[in-house]
């Protein structure tokens, strides 16, 4: 007798990849991860305790940043290991400049920070593009709500500006990027640098990003309820509901208690105007309850003149990457997100630039 297999319950119009099929079982059921706050980030620091990143071709120090109220915001500089490099703590001696890109983990503005040396997206970029990548350890929710973090990622960047010199660094080429909490951060820092006339930005790599609050006032659809979705041993997997209620809880936690309507630096979606904007990069996925606002902040830069590339993932949840690393449709997605981000700091010349006259 053939084993029963429970549907899997997506919204409407929507299907499951099928190179994540297999990993649906894999999938734990839904729990609040702020119930014990603490408890989920030395978990998560388990888990990757378990699998130590690979830091072949780049090395990293860490350093303290001052914050206006005298406490230290940390930071850790990665850099490629070049052959032959004189290069010693303070940066490299003898080398042309690298670009940058200011990398803002993910994980709800409450966990995600990795393990010292450890960043694995800031050692990809590291030593693929190459860059010089700079990781921020930003003042976690609840404990430090809305605006420790993007005050932290926004002080990174000046610091990083103002040290360019020291940290090899080409002033003229650097980039934000993050994933999730961390691509809402980049979209915030990008608004406050235009409007404090801080330092330029070249770009703005947004995957998944959490933009938009309101996000988290989509409804459960009565099917996925009746269904008992995300609860009992018998539920099917749902990627898409899960990811649902956790954006409801980060929201919840991120905002400062009795906020009706933030503000554009914790929600880039509430700006008003976004020309200005340096170029952007937004990836989506199909499963995700952020697609939609990711889609029309992309669209709304589109609109204000920004020159904006969109990538959705077919059929793919929120941190489908994390359970299927080894899937040709995580692989590519990878590969497209660094790519775009390299185009963008190593640009090629225009045709015939450079000819002898």
């Amino acid at each position: 007798m053939a084993e029963k297999r429970l549907p899997v319950i997506v919204p409407p119009g929507r299907a499951v990849h099928p190179e994540l099929v297999p990993y649906l079982g894999q999938l734990r059921p839904f729990s609040n991860p702020y119930e014990d706050i603490e408890a989920t980030r030395e978990r998560f620091l388990g888990l990757l305790a378990l699998s130590p990143a690979d830091r072949t071709g780049v090395s990293s120090a860490r350093y303290d940043i001052a914050r206006p109220d005298g406490s230290a915001l940390t930071v850790e500089v990665y850099r490629p290991e070049r052959t032959g490099s004189a290069e010693g703590a303070e940066g490299p001696a003898g080398e042309d400049p690298l670009p940058a890109v200011l990398h803002f983990h993910g994980g709800g503005y409450a966990i995600g920070r990795s393990l010292p040396g450890q960043d694995r997206s800031a050692i990809a970029l590291c030593r693929d593009l190459p860059a010089i990548v700079v990781t921020v350890e930003y003042r976690l929710a609840p404990e430090h709500r809305y605006p420790a973090g993007v005050e932290d990622c926004y002080l990174a960047l000046e610091w990083a500006a103002k040290q360019a010199g020291e940290l090899g660094i080409d002033a003229d080429r650097i980039a934000v990027t993050g994933n999730s909490a961390g691509g809402g951060l980049s979209a915030a820092v990008a608004l406050m640098a235009r409007d404090r006339g801080g330092p330029a930005l070249v770009y703005q790599s947004m995957c998944v990003p959490d933009v938009d609050d309101r996000a988290a006032e989509q409804p459960i659809p009565a099917v996925m309820e009746d269904a008992g979705a995300g609860s009992g041993a018998d539920a099917p997997p749902n990627p898409w509901l899960n990811s649902l209620r956790t954006v409801r809880l980060v929201w919840q936690h991120y905002l400062p208690e009795g906020t009706t309507v933030p503000d554009a630096y914790a929600s880039p979606a509430r700006a008003t105007d976004l020309s200005g904007l340096p170029p952007a990069y937004v990836m989506v996925c199909d499963l995700d309850p952020l697609r939609d606002t990711g889609l029309a902040y992309a669209r709304r830069l589109m609109d204000a003149g920004v020159p904006v590339t969109v990538r959705n993932v077919p059929g793919a949840w929120h941190g489908f990457e994390l359970h299927a690393p080894g899937t040709r449709l995580a692989r590519e997605t990878k590969a497209h997100w660094r790519d775009h981000v390299r185009s963008a700091l190593y640009p090629e010349p225009a045709e015939g630039a450079g000819a002898e006259a």
